[in-house]
């Protein structure tokens, strides 16, 4: 009997401990660990290339011809240098600083320098010769576009960022200029180079930081798309198409048959690499 007693008091006890347990409360699980992600910006400083093509977007026309005088060329010779559009390569680098108001979506302003090679030069002696040019001897036209064998601009840019995509309006300083051997028949009297303004726009979007083409581990990669429109001025250069004595380049006759234009469109792609903020 007091075996019964014992036996029952002790599983009195174990159910009155269990449900004591079951009443504490339960530790509270601790909360997930929160990691904001990160919010691109433009801001930075960036270096790239690009590579497109420009072609003449001259308002005027002025292809002419002139006499070619003797004894540098029989009488009579005329020489004829079409007036036709004149078009090429061109490619080159960049670099630049961006500054993004708000990161995310926000405006964004900075600056940009480039330096361009060109290939308008190839056309740079394309003219119709009726009659002949004298031995040693060879007519050339430095006008215009035809004397740029480089150009370059230093540009303000004003922009709207969505994100990742940047459209922005750019515009600034422009130079340009023809190395003396091919501008002039190596006459260094002629100041080939020449300066205006270039202005356009384009549109730019950053690939994610670990893009396959993040070769600098930049924090971000970004490709564009380009258009600008620029017009150089001919400052107080000799005009005119010239006779080249071939045996030591340098001009024997001056010609003023008119001016050309420098004014010229381009359009190209470009990758650049940003540094900076994220």
């Amino acid at each position: 009997m007091i075996k019964k007693l014992l036996l029952a008091s002790a599983a009195t006890a174990l159910l009155t401990g269990a449900a004591s347990a079951a009443d504490l409360p339960r530790r509270a699980a601790p909360p997930p660990v929160f990691t904001p992600v990160p919010v691109f910006t433009w801001t930075g400083a960036y270096f790239g290339i690009n590579a497109g093509y420009a072609f003449d977007a001259s308002s005027r026309s002025t292809g002419s011809s002139f006499g070619v005088p003797f004894p540098y060329a029989a009488p009579g010779t005329v020489a004829t240098f079409r007036d036709r559009s004149q078009d090429g390569f061109s490619g080159g680098a960049q670099i630049g600083y961006n500054f993004q108001l708000t990161p995310g979506n926000g405006v964004v302003f900075g600056i940009e320098a480039d330096a361009q090679y060109l290939d308008f030069g190839r056309n740079r002696n394309n003219a119709f010769i009726s009659g002949a040019v004298a031995p040693g001897y060879y007519v050339t036209d430095p006008r215009g576009l035809s004397s740029l064998d480089y150009f370059g601009t230093v540009r303000g840019r004003l922009g709207y960022a969505f994100d990742r995509v940047l459209v922005y309006g750019t515009g600034g300083f422009a130079y340009g200029s023809g190395s003396s051997d091919r501008s002039f028949g190596g006459y260094a009297g002629n100041d080939s180079f020449r300066t205006g303004y270039a202005v356009g726009g384009g549109i730019e979007y950053a690939l994610p930081t670990d893009s396959f083409l993040n070769f600098f581990r930049s924090s971000a990669v970004t490709l564009k798309v380009e258009g600008l429109y620029v017009n150089l001025d001919h400052n107080n250069r000799n005009q005119g198409a010239f006779v080249i004595n071939a045996a030591n380049n340098f001009p024997v006759v001056y010609s003023g048959v008119g001016r050309r234009s420098d004014e010229f469109a381009v359009v190209r792609a470009g990758l650049n690499y940003k540094f900076g903020s994220y």
